[in-house]
């Protein structure tokens, strides 16, 4: 089927803002010529693509999957673009994807000396889950990932480094909860609040199995996207906050609880697609954080 590249661009941009005029503004052509374009590529492939009405624009479960698929080559078009048409005064773009935990906590001292290093080359770094980040890579969205492990969504076309071991830890105001002068089993601890990160992330379905793996249900009280908010939470006596010991720079009123239990070790992993070669900068971003 012979489709003009220039099509699914459109459709591309088209689908990413469900906006014709926003696609047209972005694609520097006019509306009726996006309006057009879709037209034109549904008719070839004898699909409808968007649902159109006055007040919006949606997909059509066609048009989803379409864009599953032309998303990812669309971003593999743009990374080789910038790539052949970098030189070292106008540098290249280094795409990471990390969470916020992962970047405050572990990435800001890589990435000031990336910085140096490679004063013209810019840095993005999109914020995700680890889960999402994966996803992101699987896209072609970002070129390089840290994220925790085990994760379910890294699979055997990454090519992933070990970058560091930690292990996550519960804490608790001292006062509201003083348990920290005994080790304490996982079953007792149900007798508490629970503060824990929200279902998507990697760390709430290792706590979750770890619980079941000793026949134990976790019902957190309450769920956050953010680990700095779990702290903030567990500090003012709110509950027992489950978070990854990189974080806590300083306990003050907190104490870490040990637990009867063993909880196993993770690791943070830096990963990138295997067949797609890196960057003279990102290499060097990886081999930073392994070394």
């Amino acid at each position: 089927m012979d489709i003009n590249y220039e099509l699914y661009k459109v459709f591309y941009h088209v689908a990413k803002s469900l906006s014709f005029s926003e696609a047209a503004e972005e694609l520097f052509i006019s509306q009726s010529a996006v309006s057009q374009s879709i037209k034109t590529l549904e008719k070839r492939l004898n699909q409808t693509l968007f649902i159109r009405s006055t007040k919006r624009v949606a997909l059509t479960k066609e048009g989803e999957l379409l864009l599953k698929h032309i998303e990812p080559a669309i971003n593999l078009i743009s990374r080789g673009e910038n790539q052949l048409c970098a030189d070292p005064k106008s540098g290249i773009q280094l795409r990471i994807g990390a969470s916020d935990t992962i970047c405050r906590y572990y990435l800001v001292s890589y990435l000031k000396n990336f910085h140096i290093k490679f004063p013209h080359i810019h840095i993005k770094v999109t914020n995700g889950t680890s889960v999402q980040c994966a996803s992101m890579l699987e896209r072609n969205e970002v070129d390089v990932i840290v994220a925790n492990s085990p994760n379910a969504a890294l699979n055997n076309t990454m090519t992933i480094h070990a970058v560091k071991e930690f292990r996550d830890v519960f804490i608790a105001n001292k006062d509201a909860f003083p348990l920290y002068d005994h080790p304490v089993s996982l079953e007792e601890l149900l007798n508490y609040p629970i503060l824990m990160l929200e279902k998507r992330s990697t760390t709430s379905v290792f706590l979750h199995n770890l619980f079941l793996e000793h026949s134990l249900d976790l019902v957190p009280a309450i769920e956050l996207s953010s680990n700095d908010l779990l702290i903030d939470l567990a500090k003012i006596g709110l509950g027992i906050a489950f978070v990854p010991d990189f974080c806590i720079k300083q306990l003050g009123n907190l104490a870490i609880i040990n637990t009867l239990e063993e909880i196993p070790a993770r690791k943070l992993v830096a990963a990138y697609n295997s067949d797609m070669p890196l960057s003279d900068g990102a290499r060097y971003f990886v081999e930073s954080l392994r070394a």
